[in-house]
């Protein structure tokens, strides 16, 4: 139930294109974090179970509260820390320990964890929390801004074109894959986004889905991809987390076959997750750690953006290819930057939803 909430949630408003709002932040001062020094101020960051070393969401979060952290003299473990969640029964007590122990914000990262921010910050009125990748809602489905949550959001369809477009240039077979972590209409962004990108400047490709049904599962990551390449894949993009480790395993085990296989990575640059072997054609790059900068300076500045929906894409440097090109062509790069433009431009909307997805075309 939680992910249907909060997928559809994601879907209705982001749809749309609207940016909701309520009321502004709590006026008492204890925990808001309004007009701190950066000495008293403390953020802390649940993650959800991949762990805050998933080389993909949760440590992107991390590495942006970290350079908060570093950039105001802050001590780690004091001033900034995070509390990883082993299993879901543990996002609660997680957020609800930053909370009683005071703590300006706490970040909940990612959509699993939305029922459990949105109680926590009903029985906390006075602390600011912030909730990455979901919107809250009530049980008719419809959008809840409470005042002391702020709800970061991304437009994942649009960087997920643009490395749709590097894979429909460089695949030599017309056959890619895309693994899912959890089917949910917040990770059908990153699919939908990625097969009308391939679609685009490809259609005569075909495009392989599937879902792994698990954020940390890296054996599964493994196998589902190894059924992709031998079905002739040669590029396969994930959205999976910790999931996607293990596609990057069976690509570096081909490729020391002697097999020429590629890996799409997503989240952060995930060059290094190829090597020694190089089998990152490009990631997507989702920047959640501008997004928790962002919103953690903001905060410590007394301008917390409390009941707000505060979405991050191509526009505000939030989503896009990732910096390291050297596996990408330069025709291909010029296509990426062609496209970015038209989106930017509003001359294409990248569908987020399999309805979108079927009614797809570009001129």
């Amino acid at each position: 139930m939680v992910k249907r909430k909060a997928g559809l949630a994601l879907s209705l408003v982001l749809a749309a294109g609207t940016l909701l709002s309520a009321c502004g932040s709590s006026e008492e001062g204890a925990k808001s974090g309004e007009n701190k020094e950066a000495a008293d101020f403390k953020v802390g960051m649940v993650t959800d179970t991949g762990g805050v070393d998933d080389k993909s969401f949760n440590q992107s979060a991390w590495e942006g509260l970290t350079r908060f952290g570093q950039e105001n003299n802050l001590e780690e473990g004091k001033g900034y820390k995070y509390l990883q969640s082993g299993e879901a029964a543990e996002y609660e007590p997680n957020l609800t320990k930053f909370s009683d122990a005071g703590y300006n914000l706490t970040y909940g990262i990612g959509f699993l964890l939305e029922d459990a921010v949105q109680k926590v910050a009903e029985q906390n009125k006075d602390a600011h929390f912030a909730l990455v990748d979901s919107l809250l809602m009530d049980e008719n489905f419809q959008p809840v801004f409470l005042d002391n949550v702020t709800n970061i959001t991304f437009r994942e369809e649009q960087g997920s074109f643009l490395v749709g477009v590097v894979a429909a240039k460089h695949t030599k077979s017309n056959k890619i894959g895309f693994i899912g972590g959890v089917d949910s209409p917040l990770i059908k962004k990153f699919e939908n986004g990625f097969k009308a990108g391939v679609k685009a400047v490809n259609p005569e490709a075909e495009v392989f889905v599937q879902y792994a049904e698990n954020f940390n599962a890296p054996e599964k990551g493994a196998t589902i991809a190894s059924a992709m390449y031998d079905k002739g894949a040669d590029i396969i993009y994930h959205a999976a987390g910790g999931t996607g480790n293990g596609v990057f395993t069976e690509a570096k085990n081909r490729k020391k076959s002697g097999k020429e296989v590629w890996v799409i990575g997503v989240d952060r640059d995930q060059h290094e997750e190829g090597m020694p072997e190089n089998v990152t054609l490009t990631s997507m790059v989702k920047r959640v750690d501008v997004a928790v900068y962002d919103v953690t300076k903001r905060a410590m500045e007394g301008d917390f953006p409390g009941g707000k929906e505060v979405v991050f894409g191509l526009e505000e440097d939030g989503v896009g290819i990732a910096p390291t090109t050297e596996n990408v062509s330069e025709e291909a790069v010029k296509l990426v930057d062609e496209w970015e433009q038209k989106i930017l431009k509003g001359e294409v909307k990248v569908p987020a939803t399999d309805e979108e997805f079927a009614s797809f075309s570009v001129q």
